[in-house]
């Protein structure tokens, strides 16, 4: 969680450095934390790596645990989190563009200046940890340039910083939005466009995506009961999904129910639009469903453990033959048959299955607060690319379920040209069914519900507390 800044020596912090200068005639000592999250930055920049699957690996290569584990996790993620806000208060203090600053350079004056004006260590402490870092690595020669850097940087603190170089709110309000939190313009607008007729709620939810959010499990129905899991890890319930609950600390990893599949890490969103798929009314048969983008495999795990109790069997496709591997263990021991298999011609019966989900790929602007980094990754070209997929994986399931059957058509992404108009679009025989009060626990009676579409349905982080996933429910007439 960031911290508000505070300037001053704090008495007995172990993460006071020495005297801040480029050397002081002593060797460089280099901070475990601080190196792991130059190490995780660096993979997410050189590799495409996923900050939140590259960095337990480099946790456990450094042994790092308790506090060092945790600012290791907070100089990382929020590093990640704020690069363009970071990047914009660097550029007006640099005489180079950063472009032309070496990369792992570059990674380091992000991460001193994160330490400068979003956490509470010591101002002299973030400086002379991260030239340390500097001279320890393949650029020592540009120790001085980040000593004299992160002294400019540290001139301000951030909302000084803010006030200086953000546009006027009433001049320019998505410029505004996209420095003071951290989004590119682009992503602002969208979900100020998602919001539609409360836009008003925008700052909020652009705020949202900077919390950390807390760690949802989901207890496998028929494999442990909800109450039993609460006991063994120590959480509270969920207010909407009957079988999850809110982890407050620690790795779930290490939990016996997680590490043998009767539980797993589940976001509450994710599990009430499985859930509203599964338990929606039905006329006729009701035994074969089918998860039509099933990697990796958390969706698929909830609806096989559903399916078991309702003597249904599920079916599932997914194209990465990795993150078959991956949903294949998801679902050890469930009533599912993986298929690695193209969701657009799965080789499957047509018009043979009762309920279809489809958990489209998308942008996952509704996952920005787990993904730290990948609202710098995603570009505006992305998005039609992934739309065209979006509708023809629709195609598809309108031509795999059978007359009368169902399907949840699902994104984590509130984008409209992923939700509204992939709907608008969709086979002339889907009609869609009224999921707003289907949904379990009733979200609507604390926030609003409704999606871009009536009768669809949108879940947002600063109302639900889930991602902001998107649901329509849809039946084929």
């Amino acid at each position: 969680m960031s911290h508000p800044p505070r300037r001053g020596r704090r008495p007995n912090d172990p993460r006071r450095g020495r005297a801040s200068g480029p050397s002081g005639g002593r060797p460089p000592q280099v901070d475990p934390a601080r190196q792991v999250a130059a190490e995780l930055l660096a993979a997410v920049r050189a590799d495409d790596a996923y900050a939140n699957l590259k960095l337990p690996e480099l946790l456990a290569a450094h042994g790092l645990s308790g506090r060092d584990a945790a600012l290791a996790t907070e100089l990382s993620y929020g590093t990640s989190r704020t690069k363009g806000q970071l990047d914009a208060i660097l550029s007006a203090c640099s005489t180079r563009p950063l472009d032309s600053i070496d990369p792992p350079v570059l990674d380091a004056l992000r991460l001193g200046a994160y330490q400068l004006l979003r956490t509470r260590i010591p101002p002299h402490a973030a400086v002379s940890a991260t030239v340390d870092l500097v001279r320890a690595g393949g650029r020592p020669g540009a120790a001085g340039f980040v000593n004299a850097l992160l002294r400019k940087v540290s001139a301000h603190d951030l909302d000084g910083w803010l006030a200086e170089l953000a546009p006027a709110s009433d001049d320019d309000p998505t410029g505004h939005l996209a420095l003071t939190t951290a989004h590119p313009s682009w992503i602002v607008d969208a979900i100020g466009d998602a919001l539609g007729p409360r836009r008003d709620e925008l700052a909020d939810a652009l705020a949202a995506d900077n919390q950390s959010p807390a760690v949802h499990l989901v207890a496998r129905p028929g494999r442990i009961a909800r109450d039993e899991l609460t006991a063994e890890s120590g959480g509270t319930p969920a207010r909407y999904s009957p079988y999850g609950l809110y982890l407050p600390a620690g790795n779930p990893g290490a939990l016996a129910a997680v590490a043998d599949g009767r539980a797993a890490v589940q976001d509450e969103g994710s599990q009430l639009v499985a859930l509203t798929l599964a338990e929606a009314p039905l006329d006729g048969s009701d035994e074969r469903w089918l998860d039509l983008a099933a990697g990796p495999g958390g969706k698929a795990g909830l609806l096989g453990a559903l399916a078991a109790r309702r003597g249904a069997t599920v079916d599932a496709v997914e194209i990465s033959p990795h993150r078959a591997d991956l949903v294949r263990r998801t679902v050890s021991g469930l009533p599912v048959t993986v298929h690695t298999a193209d969701g657009r011609d799965p080789g499957l019966p047509a018009g043979s299955y009762d309920r279809v989900l489809l958990d489209a790929p998308c942008t996952g602007l509704g996952a920005l607060r787990r993904r730290p980094e990948a609202r710098w990754r995603r570009q505006p070209a992305d998005v039609a690319e992934l739309t065209r997929l979006q509708r023809d994986l629709l195609q598809s399931a309108a031509g795999l379920v059978r007359p009368g059957g169902l399907i949840g058509y699902v994104t984590c992404s509130p984008h409209l040209v992923e939700t509204a108009a992939v709907l608008n679009r969709r086979p002339k025989d889907l009609e869609i069914v009224d999921a707003t009060e289907l949904v379990p626990g009733n979200p609507a009676a604390d926030a609003p519900l409704d999606g871009p579409v009536p009768g669809t349905v949108q879940l947002w982080p600063h109302r639900h507390g889930t991602d902001a996933m998107f649901l329509a429910l849809l039946r084929r007439s």
